[in-house]
């Protein structure tokens, strides 16, 4: 590390590295911290002192590439709206190949449910999806709570629904799916009297 280089360059490099070696997946849970640094060709060490530890190193991963999701999801979606956004969201994680990095965000959750204060920059950036589809609702004419409050009722369901197909595949999810669109739209002719 260079003089003129910070702690969070060299972390932000080695991230990078870490990326590009495992492209969009994640390392799985069993490798070692050695395995891992070989696979981006670094040290162990280096990546204990700027992550602490594998679930570190997973939560960094994951923030990055939810973080590219997030604003890819929100490109396809910039000419339609919530209902669009929410199919996006469903359509992008099920796909087969995301299946380990769905199984990764699962295991990182359940480990900063035990020890938040390790896991803070993912904690917050589960909130980045949540304030994307409130905007999209809002600009479809909700009032800011109500948005809210269904952006965050559908990002919970999704990832309950997530979490069923990793756990119990096919059991009836796109009817689950379906059922979100419907209760955005609220009752029926709700939106047309606005």
């Amino acid at each position: 590390m260079s003089s003129a280089e910070g702690p969070s360059d060299a972390r932000e490099r080695l991230l990078a590295r870490l990326l590009a070696a495992f492209e969009d997946n994640l390392p799985a849970p069993e490798l070692s911290l050695r395995e891992i640094a070989a696979r981006a060709q670094t040290s162990h060490a280096l990546l204990r002192y700027h992550f602490g530890s594998l679930p570190g190193v997973l939560a960094a991963m994951l923030t990055v590439q939810r973080s590219r999701d997030n604003a890819a999801l929100l490109r396809a979606a910039a000419q339609g709206g919530f209902d669009d956004l929410v199919l996006a969201i469903w359509r992008a994680y099920t796909r087969p190949e995301q299946l380990s990095r769905v199984r990764g965000f699962f295991h990182v959750v359940g480990l900063a449910a035990y020890r938040p204060a390790e896991f803070g920059e993912f904690i917050d950036s589960l909130e980045d999806l949540t304030a994307i589809l409130a905007s999209l609702a809002e600009r479809e004419g909700h009032p800011a709570t109500e948005a809210h409050t269904m952006a965050t009722v559908a990002v919970a369901a999704l990832r309950g629904l997530l979490l069923q197909e990793v756990l119990a595949p096919a059991t009836g999810s796109q009817d689950a799916v379906a059922l979100i669109l419907r209760m955005s739209r609220g009752p029926a002719g709700a939106r047309e009297t606005r």
